[in-house]
């Protein structure tokens, strides 16, 4: 019989489930769970498909999942990915699980992920593509994320 196995993803969920299911308006409580967890799966997808190991998409994995930290739990900015990574670094020392170059990786990877005109570290890159995939995959009729130069590529890539 299988055994599940609890990892440090299990650990930011349970930080991460009680702060959106704090989330009082049911669309956006909704739009959190999809996104959130959506864009941490896609990381982790991206992460083993390009190689690096399951370390690394397991850390993918939970910069997915608390990427848009500000946006839900804090406040809406424009300026949510700068102000979404001391947050999430933060949570992340809180929870005892993570080496400091662990979470300045996961940190970085969130301070960087609104850049998508730019190449940055290929961690980073892994949030930035696996962001763009969950929102059009969200809505696959939906133009504006096909008509940027990442999806294609990415697209052609999987």
């Amino acid at each position: 019989m299988y055994e599940r196995q609890y990892t440090r993803i299990d650990t930011v969920r349970v930080i991460l489930d009680e702060k959106i299911n704090a989330i009082e308006d049911a669309d956006q409580h909704r739009c959190a769970y999809v996104h959130l967890y959506g864009v941490g799966q896609a990381a982790a997808m991206l992460a083993l498909k390009r190689g690096m190991g399951r370390k690394l998409a397991e850390l993918a994995e939970i910069s997915g999942m608390l990427h848009d930290y500000t946006s839900y739990f804090v406040e809406e900015s424009d300026d949510h990915a700068h102000r979404s990574a001391p947050y999430v670094k933060a949570l992340l020392k809180q929870t005892g699980a993570f080496t400091e170059e662990e979470i300045e990786m996961v940190t970085n990877a969130v301070y960087n992920h609104s850049d998508k005109g730019r190449i940055d570290t290929p961690f980073d890159e892994v949030l930035k593509d696996a962001d763009a995939l969950q929102h059009c995959l969200r809505n696959p009729m939906e133009d504006f994320w096909y008509e940027r130069g990442r999806v294609p590529v990415l697209l052609k890539e999987l």
